[in-house]
Parts: C-alpha cells; sequence; structure tokens
C-alpha cells in the first residue's frame, strides 16, 4: 500500500480518533481539522504522523488551504441532534457541508473521498437525521467523475470504547434507581464494532473495486433495543426493571427529553427509530473480514459493578482477615 496524505474531517469524534490511529499504524500521513485544538489532546497528538490543525471545516477557504496537496479526504462529519427542530442544522452539516467538501476537493484536485452516511438513509426516511444523510450522499456520488472516485459508508449503530450508544444507555441507568422507560423497544438494530469499520474505510483508500460503491456495514446480530438495554444492564450489574413504552408513550417522552440540555432523545431521534436498523446481507467480503460480536467486545470496555450485597459481603471478608 503507498503511503498517503490523509485529511480526516470530523476525526477527532469516536469513529475518527480509532480510524486515525489505524492510518498512522499503516504508515500514512494524516491531518485532522479541528475547531478547538487544544482540547484535543487525548490519543491524538502522541501519534507520529498525524497533524491537528485549527480550523472551521465550514468554510470553504479553510478546507480549500487544508485540502491542498491531500491524496484521500475522508468525511465523517455528522450530528444525531440539531439545536433548532426545523432540520436547518442537519442540512447544514449533511448536506451542505458534503457540498462544500466535493467542491474542494475538486479545486485542489483531490481525487478520492470516502464518506460516512448511515443506515436507513433515504429520500422518504421519517426524520430530518436520515434524508438529510440520503441526500448528502447522493451530493458526494453525483460529483464522481475519472479524476474524482467516493465511496460511502451505511454502518449501523457503531459500538466500541467510548461509543456513545452503549456507554449512554449504561449512564441513563444509573439515573434511573428503579424503573427504566425504553421508548421503541422493539426496533432492531445490527451493532457493528468500531474497528470493523475502520478496516472498511482503510481497505477502500485505494481499491478500484470499492470505486463508486455504497456499502452497508452491520455486525454479525441482530438485537431489539429492549434486548441491547437489557444486556447493558446484566453487564453493568444494574438491576432495573425495563418498561417498555407503547408509541404515544413513546413518542411523549422523545417530546419531553429533546428540552433537556445535550437531547438524550428527540422527537427527530424517535422518527428514525421507526424503522430498523439492520442489513440486508452480511458484511461486504471485499474487506475480507469476520465482523466481531457485541457480546466478545462490550465486556472488554463495560465493566460490571458489585451489588450492595457484594461490596457489603467484601467488606466483612477484609474485616475477617484482619482479626
Amino acid at each position: 500500500m503507498t503511503n498517503l496524505k490523509i485529511c480526516i474531517l470530523g476525526g477527532t469524534g469516536f469513529v475518527g480518533r480509532s480510524l486515525a490511529s489505524r492510518l498512522v499504524a499503516l504508515g500514512h500521513e494524516v491531518r485532522i481539522i479541528t475547531r478547538r485544538r487544544e482540547r484535543q489532546k487525548r490519543g491524538l497528538l502522541v501519534l507520529p504522523t498525524l497533524y491537528l490543525v485549527q480550523g472551521d471545516v465550514h468554510n470553504p477557504a479553510v478546507l480549500r488551504q487544508h485540502l491542498q496537496g491531500m491524496d484521500v479526504v475522508i468525511n465523517l462529519v455528522g450530528i444525531l441532534n440539531e439545536r433548532g427542530y426545523r432540520g436547518k442544522e442537519f442540512e447544514r452539516v449533511h448536506l451542505e457541508l458534503p457540498r462544500k467538501i466535493v467542491n474542494a476537493c475538486q479545486e485542489v484536485r483531490v481525487g478520492r473521498l470516502l464518506h460516512m452516511s448511515a443506515l436507513g438513509a433515504s429520500m422518504e426516511a421519517p426524520s430530518h437525521y436520515l434524508r438529510t444523510k440520503a441526500r448528502g450522499e447522493e451530493v458526494v456520488h453525483s460529483a464522481e467523475k475519472n479524476d474524482f472516485n467516493v465511496t460511502s459508508f451505511r454502518p449501523s449503530v457503531i459500538f466500541g470504547p467510548h461509543d456513545s450508544f452503549i456507554n449512554r444507555f449504561a449512564w441513563l441507568m444509573r439515573l434511573s434507581p428503579v424503573f427504566f422507560p425504553l421508548a421503541c423497544a422493539r426496533t432492531r438494530f445490527q451493532p457493528v464494532y468500531v474497528e470493523d469499520v475502520v478496516t472498511a474505510f482503510t481497505h477502500s483508500l485505494e481499491d478500484h473495486h470499492t470505486f463508486g460503491q455504497r456499502y452497508d456495514l452491520c455486525g454479525p446480530e441482530v438485537y431489539t433495543l429492549h434486548e441491547l438495554v437489557s444486556y447493558v444492564a446484566d453487564r453493568t450489574g444494574l438491576r432495573r426493571r425495563i418498561i417498555d413504552l407503547n408509541d404515544t408513550m413513546s413518542k411523549m417522552q422523545a417530546a419531553c427529553l429533546q428540552f433537556i440540555p445535550g437531547k438524550p432523545f428527540s422527537l427527530d431521534n424517535y422518527r428514525s427509530l421507526q424503522i430498523d436498523s439492520v442489513c440486508e446481507k452480511g458484511f461486504p467480503p471485499i474487506f475480507g473480514i469476520q465482523p466481531a460480536s457485541l457480546t466478545s467486545i462490550v465486556p472488554t470496555y463495560l465493566v460490571k459493578r458489585p451489588a450492595r450485597s457484594e461490596k457489603y459481603s467484601g467488606y466483612r471478608h477484609l474485616g475477617r482477615r484482619d482479626q
């Protein structure tokens, strides 16, 4: 594999950090554009051929400046919620930014773009999130020509250390001492391990067979949301009664929680959960791997906390040792 100069947009996020580490390990030079460079020290600045540069990726002049001389651009920028409620920020991030990236690539003659979309992205999807993801995907692929090649990826929910899915449910359950009301509990997911997603990206850097392709990325197993949350409760030792909310109550929960700072759950999230996030086929064979299962990875980073009775027994045992 050729040593490439690669610019990652969204490289300080969960997937971006894993991808940057892998690319550096493979011998590539990586540039990450971040708005606040001083906040991004965890695990990135120590990588030998990684360069963090400060800038606003939504500024076309900044894009042109930092994409100059790159061989590949990788766009991982995305949001699950917006500050408003009408889809404008989704359009800005998922539609307008990809258009700016394509224009900048063509202006400075970058010939390769890898783009992160989302499983379930469709023009007819029920949520702003999924509709704008689909529109952004169309923007980047419609710009393809002989000297500009695009590959996009549509993962189901991604898990791994520092993820915002498994870890978020673990955090939310710690806030609910007895009952855990769960919206859209029967929605199905096919979680995919972050390192498997990274493999799909790195394999596609120069493989001409991936040019112009759109890949759905899923793990080996399908779970309902209820099953996933139950698994998290079991792994963390949190004894909670999970109450599946009906559709009306799920929507009401979203309508209330979207006004809480950080929007743990919004009406747009609720609309996204009206469709399953599962793949019709297995992990694309072109990438040459068997995707890791959730149950083989999550125990490595989600630690079970001892129950109070177990703690008490431990204290008694220590007390007896001192006697």
